[in-house]
């Protein structure tokens, strides 16, 4: 996911697509661990799109938070 792509998303967006990558992320940890996935990297570039899902979701917090100050 692009950060273009995640700018795009509503603040209830964002936050579903977290839960819902975080999901992702397990089913993907399940498998690799019964038996090797074909793309081990998948788990990788999943975590990184959490953070970068968080890291968007804070800052928008952050700066409705200081509106609000």
């Amino acid at each position: 996911m692009k950060n273009s792509e995640i700018l795009e998303l509503s603040t209830e967006e964002l936050a579903a697509r977290i839960g819902e990558e975080r999901g992702n992320l397990t089913k993907l940890k399940f498998a690799h661990a019964v038996s090797a996935i074909e793309n081990p990297t998948r788990i990788t570039k999943v975590r990184k799109d959490i953070a970068r899902l968080n890291t968007e979701l804070t800052k928008r917090k952050a700066a409705s938070a200081s509106e609000k100050n």
